[in-house]
């Protein structure tokens, strides 16, 4: 392996583990961090720490002030909005096509992924809840051959993504998301797709409801 590749393998390695600390905010909003912070971290040099600064500025998880400092970036409730759109609208297209024609071990990953569900819930572990429900709605993109698109999607939804984990850290309806998932896979089993696209409309809009009450619970996350 040349240099540069290795260079490129280790910023790339950087970007996504700190991405995924960021998302699933093990790394709060407004927290300051360095590039000799986290090169010290993961026992590597700082070109590389530097080119994932910059690939997560432009995700919109850092702001970098030049002379000042580079902070995880506060939640901007106007990318969380265009993220839900985008994905209310897309999921709602495609869980109309899976109760069309849905491969069976799609359906048997579903059933598993919403066993995995339960136990997270059971441990009251929010963060693999989280990802769990990621894998639920990728499992049915992947189901009906758009697999890109939902990287697409989820390449875009970062802030949609930490809202979300920050209403699963305070607890809200749990176990009302959980029956939204059954019912999708319910109605994708029964060939309903009206019965479908509602469940999936109700479940992508709850953030709306709730946004509210986290901006009072968590003030210092959002941006003004």
């Amino acid at each position: 392996m040349t240099a540069e590749l290795s260079k490129n393998s280790t910023s790339k390695k950087i970007y996504h583990l700190l991405r995924e600390e960021i998302i699933n905010l093990y790394m709060k909003p407004g927290t300051s961090i360095s590039e000799k912070e986290i090169s010290e971290k993961y026992n590597v040099s700082r070109t590389p720490v530097r080119e994932a600064f910059v690939r997560l500025s432009q995700d919109g998880l850092l702001s970098i002030y030049p002379q000042k400092g580079t902070v995880v970036s506060l939640i901007d409730l106007s990318a969380v909005e265009e993220a839900r759109f985008l994905r209310e609208n897309l999921e709602r297209a495609v869980v109309r096509l899976a109760c069309e024609e849905f491969p069976e071990e799609k359906i048997f990953s579903l059933e598993m992924n919403l066993k995995l569900q339960e136990m997270y819930m059971k441990n009251r572990d929010y963060r693999q809840l989280f990802q769990s429900d990621e894998e639920f709605h990728r499992i049915i993109f992947e189901g009906c051959n758009k697999r890109r698109i939902w990287a697409t999607i989820n390449d875009m939804s970062t802030d949609f993504q930490r809202i979300r984990v920050l209403r699963l850290l305070a607890n809200f309806k749990w176990e009302h998301i959980y029956s939204q998932h059954l019912s999708v896979v319910d109605a994708i089993k029964n060939k309903d797709p009206e019965r479908a696209e509602k469940v999936m409309e109700d479940h992508l809009t709850m953030v709306t409801y709730d946004k509210k009450q986290l901006m009072q619970d968590y003030p210092d996350y959002f941006k003004e």
